[in-house]
């Protein structure tokens, strides 16, 4: 505390014991203990009726009554950021945006793309809800902020009160490595916490009511402990217009399953249409639509084989829920991947000393491989589980997540229906056939007529234009094809004008060219301006969409400079890491510019939404 606003006997109504211990506790209070602190004894003032004479002690009765909620001399104000690359980041933003505004917190929510980082050392109160993309990545969304906190040109933060939820899945390495990064480094830059970090697994909807309560308690005028259980445990992704969401999933029924692919194709994908009809549910060109799975019966019956466990024996699957094991391993449990949180929780169980070695950190790599390769059936057989009970076990399984899938369809083109596009996975490994959990189910035990539990998963980060006269270019082979399908669709509904260029790739164009024929009578009707194509088996040198482009580059740089938005749709780690480094090139040498101001370039056409991903 400054000298001169020390506190004395001659300038202030306390004698000298309450003068000394008050500048003993006001130098040490951070902004927000300060305010808080001005709104009790407010409040104390207004409870007890009269101001107490200068040094006259308060009764312990009045202490008592004057423990009330505290009323802030003024309303807070509370940025909330958000970085997401599919939608779930933003719809908790909102969430708790809407919590806060009904506790009079004044809020204003933005995508980090947005957020001009110079305003940081401005804000009082910053909230932040953020995703780890691919192996500890930030999401696009989040690129250019992330650079910016961790970089010298950060400011420090003494003034900031801030709090994060991170966003993850215990089944990657890296689990909210961004989360855990944003939260280190405000604090190194002074920034004091207002609720610890919350990390979340892919069912996240308990942790994020959790740590909404406890934000809305710090920073509101009416105590969060006031909500209701029902409350906090809402549903943190509903449709504004639809009962229905990622909590409450609608059962919608199977119309059509089709193979897409060719005899012959060393490949099998399914187009599914799905009937959305007295749902209510709603949804734009670039959203995905989620889909609860069931695991194998063939892989659930061999665990309980086993494990010798009885199949009708009832464990929980949720704080007052329970189901027979059978139905249990089948719907609601995750059997199919490993976590490093279960190898160690079961490590502790067992207390097994080869699995507490392969948990530990000098075999980082050792799990890293076991986690990529295996199943609870390897896990049971490598270790000699045989012996826990299934009540033991299902405790430490997590429930089966949602698969998000690009939805394929335009709902102005078909109304009240959702396609998808999903390839079907299967492969042998340890002398066993694997295979994927949803996209198996679709191909080989659905048929018409039955129904799948779905939500819909609205995705701002991967929107056509605004203005329908932009041209756009749409990067997506194999089933990074399908939200391309819907834009086209979408377009050809609206009769937007803007040009569109398509690069598509697959194995062999005779079996595995996913519809073919729709592209092509888009080209006939014009909504299709360009499509260029590459079957990377069907030449003696594999040619992909990257190197398509590369033969295109002076027009596509040429489109891209006349302000074309780009879309890229597909694998990750390969195929969209080598699009982006062809359009780093493409743009360097169109514009002569040197690769680190071609980065740049690219990174301004993110933030200004012209450069979007839809990338796993």
């Amino acid at each position: 505390m400054d000298k001169t606003m020390e506190l004395n006997v001659t300038n202030s109504p306390f004698n000298q014991q309450q003068t000394e211990l008050l500048n003993q506790l006001l130098p040490t209070l951070n902004g927000h203990q300060r305010i808080w602190l001005t709104g009790y004894l407010a409040a104390q003032a207004a409870v007890g009726g009269e101001a107490q004479a200068p040094g006259q002690a308060i009764s312990p009765a009045e202490t008592t009554v004057a423990v009330i909620p505290a009323q802030p001399a003024a309303p807070r104000e509370v940025t909330i950021l958000f970085g997401s690359q599919t939608g779930n980041g933003s719809g908790l933003a909102k969430k708790l945006a809407k919590r806060l505004d009904e506790q009079h917190v004044k809020t204003e929510v933005l995508s980090m793309s947005d957020f001009k980082p110079a305003n940081l050392k401005k804000l009082e109160n910053l909230l932040i809800i953020v995703s780890t993309h691919g192996e500890g990545d930030p999401p696009d969304n989040a690129l250019a902020f992330h650079e910016f906190i961790n970089s010298k040109r950060a400011p420090k933060l003494d003034s900031l009160n801030y709090s994060v939820l991170a966003l993850g899945d215990t089944s990657y390495e890296f689990f909210c490595q961004t989360g855990k990064d944003f939260d280190s480094r405000l604090a190194e830059l002074g920034a004091s916490r207002l609720v610890d970090r919350a990390d979340c697994d892919v069912d996240f909807d308990e942790t994020a009511g959790e740590w909404m309560k406890a934000v809305t308690e710090s920073l509101s005028a009416t105590p969060a402990a006031a909500t209701t259980a029902a409350e906090s445990a809402a549903p943190l992704s509903a449709d504004p217009e639809s009962e229905y969401s990622r909590s409450n999933p609608f059962r919608a029924e199977v119309l059509e399953n089709l193979n897409l692919n060719g005899r012959g194709s060393a490949r099998e994908t399914r187009h599914l249409e799905l009937s959305l009809e007295g749902s209510g549910l709603t949804y734009e060109p670039g959203d995905s639509l989620g889909v609860y799975p069931e695991n194998h019966p063939r892989l659930v019956d061999e665990i309980i084989e086993e494990m010798g466990w009885n199949a009708e024996e009832q464990v929980a699957t949720g704080k007052s829920s329970t189901a027979a094991l059978r139905e249990a391993l089948h719907h609601y449990f995750e059997i199919t991947v490993l976590t490093k949180p279960l190898i160690e929780q079961v490590a502790k169980l067992t207390d097994n000393e080869r699995l507490l070695k392969l948990a530990s950190p000098e075999s980082a790599e050792e799990l890293r491989a076991y986690l990529g390769e295996n199943d609870l059936l390897d896990l049971i057989r490598d270790f000699s589980l045989k012996g826990l009970s299934a009540a033991e076990l299902t405790s430490l399984l997590r429930k089966i997540p949602a698969r998000l899938y690009s939805i394929a369809s335009s709902s102005k083109a078909t109304p009240d229906e959702v396609h998808l596009t999903v390839r079907t996975v299967r492969y042998a490994c340890g002398g066993r056939d694997r295979y994927g959990v949803c996209s198996v189910q679709m191909a080989e035990r659905l048929e018409p007529g039955d129904a799948l539990p779905v939500f819909v998963q609205h995705n701002p980060n991967f929107k056509l234009p605004e203005n329908p006269d932009t041209p756009i270019i749409m990067i997506g082979p194999g089933t990074g094809a399908a939200p391309f399908r819907s834009f086209l669709a979408e377009r050809e509904e609206t009769d937007a004008r803007g040009k569109t260029w398509m690069f598509y790739g697959d194995q062999h164009f005779a079996t595995d060219f996913l519809y073919q024929t729709e592209w092509q009578r888009w080209i006939k009707d014009g909504v299709l301006t360009k499509m260029d194509v590459a079957f990377s088996r069907d030449t003696a040198e594999k040619v992909y969409v990257q190197h398509r482009m590369m033969e295109k580059s002076r027009e596509l740089y040429e489109w891209i400079n006349s302000g074309a938005a780009v879309y890229v749709c597909g694998d990750e780690k390969n195929m969209a890491h080598d699009v982006h480094g062809a359009l780093e090139t493409i743009i360097a040498q169109g514009g002569g510019l040197s690769p680190e101001q071609a980065s740049e370039y690219l990174l301004r056409m993110q933030q200004e939404k012209r450069y979007q991903r839809d990338v796993y």
